[in-house]
């Protein structure tokens, strides 16, 4: 798991680099670099923290 994707709490917003069409999401859970992110426009997506790096949201 990445750094940025270590500090990541449940209630934090984050961006997914790769999907920028995806919106917003609020972080779920994050358990053994499994990250579960509710996203405006996908829903519920569980990522793979070692192969994704999130972007944290702190002005949405």
């Amino acid at each position: 798991m990445s750094d940025m994707n270590s500090i990541l709490e449940p209630g934090m917003l984050v961006r997914h680099p790769q999907q920028p069409d995806w919106g917003t999401g609020q972080v779920q859970s994050n358990i053994a670099g499994r990250i579960t992110v509710n996203f405006r426009e996908v829903g519920k997506v569980v990522i793979d923290g070692t192969r994704v790096e999130l972007v944290p949201v702190f002005d949405p």
